[in-house]
């Protein structure tokens, strides 16, 4: 059977824009999995992340601000304060009471009668507040408040951790070993997000795309081994079908020879084994049957 080899290769590029600091990999390069390739100047990434995790940090003394509720000294003055303003209450109730009986002798101007009122009406509403101010304090923030203060954290720490995610993104590294195929950017170039920066030719796995006429597709099952020649070396390569399309096609003219020009034929594809580098995409290949 005629076929060629189909390696993967992999478009690798930044999942955020910037600039390009350093390319790391030349072509023909080989790479190991997780090696690092490339880096955008990280610098706008790290003060975006730096300023998010400030923002989760405020928020979060925020939520601890009011899980806790007030400090203890804040209420001893609250306490202090309503009872300031119950002395003055009381004091004002006297002069009140007295101006009271004074006004219905005769004794004393209506005017004197009227301040005494108002003076008692503003103290009664002054230790009115006294007493709603401890109240609250005492109290602690409402459920809402307290809720609506998580959610912000929550939302800050989301940002901070896209922020994280981002700086991390201005590293480029490769998914696989392989070989790198293409330098489409250098360093200083301005890249966009999700563009090409690295071709990388997959190390693993190297199959074959092979082609079997109808009459002969009982003998290409999965599972079965293979044996692979090319003109580069006399020794063959081993290999396994992996699996046969169901779907008949016009032979590829990759792989057209005089007798098959109009034969119809089923691809299957071949996992080599024992592949090394002289195996390149697109070589043209032969496939037999193993004994």
């Amino acid at each position: 059977f005629h076929g060629n080899i189909d390696i993967r290769e992999v478009r690798l590029g930044f999942r955020v824009p910037g600039r390009v600091l350093d390319i790391l990999k030349e072509e023909g390069d080989a790479v190991a999995a997780g090696e690092t390739l490339a880096r955008l100047d990280p610098e706008p990434y790290r003060n975006a992340a730096d300023q998010a995790e400030a923002q989760a940090g405020q928020l979060e003394a925020r939520v601890a601000e009011l899980r806790n509720g007030s400090r203890p000294e804040e209420i001893e003055r609250a306490r202090k304060n309503l009872a300031e303003a119950e002395a003055a209450l009381n004091n004002a109730r006297l002069i009140y009471d007295r101006q009271e009986q004074l006004v219905a002798d005769g004794a004393v101007a209506r005017q004197d009668y009227d301040t005494a009122r108002t003076s008692f009406q503003a103290a009664r509403a002054r230790r009115g507040a006294a007493r709603a101010a401890l109240d609250l304090l005492e109290a602690g923030a409402r459920a809402e408040q307290i809720a609506q203060a998580e959610a912000a954290l929550d939302a800050a720490r989301a940002a901070l951790a896209q922020a994280r995610t981002q700086l991390g993104d201005t590293v480029l590294t490769a998914p696989e070993a392989g070989v790198v195929l293409t330098r489409a950017v250098e360093p200083g170039s301005i890249v966009q997000a999700g563009g090409t920066a690295l071709t990388v030719s997959l190390a693993a796995p190297v199959r074959v795309r092979a082609y079997a006429p109808e009459p002969m597709l009982g003998l290409v099952q999965p599972g079965r081994k293979v044996l692979v020649f090319t003109d580069s070396r006399p020794e063959p390569y081993h290999g396994q079908v992996g699996d046969v399309s169901p779907r008949a096609e016009f032979t590829p003219k990759s792989v057209e020879t005089q007798e098959l020009r109009t034969a119809l034929v089923y691809r299957f594809r071949v996992t080599v084994s024992d592949a090394d580098r002289l195996l390149r995409q697109g070589m043209p290949v032969t496939v037999r049957l193993a004994e």
